[in-house]
């Protein structure tokens, strides 16, 4: 096998965020559930952006922000996913390629905006997302590049995206791919909400074709039917390489094989918002993967940049992950 020019290749949804204050009455009368995820049409995402507060805009995504904090802590990264040439298109390329990530999938000329997530943040930190996908649900399998699949350690693929029918077939493309090159496939469950619309799929998707999976209790729940953590990681650790559960304040559990650390959270001087907090965590786990370190190591890492995310508004960290960690590129 040769080797590999990326760290991490994260294939997701290409989304710009929009992220306000608000107070639980304003969730209540919009019928939002606090903390999900809704998937809204180009009509909702403007109505709601009309009674949102003072809002900030931010590149988000998923697995674009753990692709970020990979890039942030000296990690080689690539991203695929689709915008539109747009205003907001060319504002996330901007954003990828200014943090050194490898960003080249063709923007469309034509159809739906760029995506946009309107993040509602309650005081305690609690994010509400309402998503329009707009050009991500075009994502397709000619979008998957095989070179770069091979070219890449890993593989990372963003739950969201077992939404769209295309973008579906994608990810199985680049899973097979990966595995035809020797290489890892890492999935993050994303959302409950969204393990709950295709637990089946998920299920058969990881005992097929994931290495190693990311997921907190709820999703972890969604997909197994258990609030019982240690016996979730007993059901996993036969499933694939890596499970990697966060527990909110309670830290971590890694779990490989007959290994299985728990690490505890890192310390927070203040809760701000918690919008991409698992992405980054994500992002520290990957790139200690990708350096062969010891799992308690790829959790500090975890928990470091997440605690950096928590600690301000936006997805995408505010200063270097590397420096912060002490890590050597």
């Amino acid at each position: 096998m040769s080797e590999a020019k990326y760290d991490v290749l994260g294939i997701g949804n290409a989304i710009v965020d929009i992220l306000a204050q608000a107070d639980d009455a304003l969730l209540a009368a919009e019928g939002m559930p606090k903390g999900g995820m809704a998937l809204i049409d180009e009509a909702r995402a403007h109505a709601i952006y009309e009674i949102m507060g003072s809002a900030v805009e931010a590149s988000g995504g998923s697995a674009a922000n753990t692709i970020a904090g990979v890039a942030s802590f000296g990690g080689k990264a690539a991203f695929i996913g689709r915008v539109k040439d747009d205003e907001f298109g060319r504002i996330f390329a901007h954003d990828l390629h200014s943090i050194g990530v490898d960003y080249a999938t063709a923007a469309a000329a034509e159809g739906t905006a760029t995506a946009r997530c309107l993040i509602l943040v309650t005081p305690d930190a609690q994010r509400t997302m309402n998503t329009h996908l707009g050009a991500c649900v075009e994502l397709t399998e000619a979008d998957v590049d095989p070179q770069l699949v091979a070219d890449s350690r890993i593989t990372y693929l963003e739950g969201y995206l077992f939404d769209p029918p295309q973008a579906k077939q994608a990810f199985y493309k680049a899973a097979k791919l990966a595995r035809a090159a020797g290489r890892k496939v890492a999935l993050t469950l994303s959302d409950s909400f969204c393990v709950h619309r295709y637990r089946d799929e998920f299920a058969e998707f990881i005992n097929g074709h994931v290495d190693i999976l990311f997921a907190n209790e709820h999703e972890v729940e969604a997909l197994l039917g258990t609030t019982d953590m240690e016996a979730a990681a007993d059901q996993l650790k036969s499933q694939v390489e890596l499970a990697a559960i966060t527990l909110s304040a309670k830290g971590s559990m890694l779990v490989r094989g007959e290994e299985r650390v728990h690490v505890p959270a890192a310390p927070l001087e203040r809760l701000v918002d918690s919008t991409g907090a698992g992405d980054l965590y994500a992002a520290g786990v990957l790139y200690g993967i990708s350096r062969g370190l010891p799992l308690a190591e790829c959790g500090r890492l975890g928990g470091l940049a997440a605690a950096e995310i928590l600690s301000h508004y936006g997805a995408r960290p505010e200063c270097s992950l590397a420096e912060l960690a002490g890590v050597a590129a």
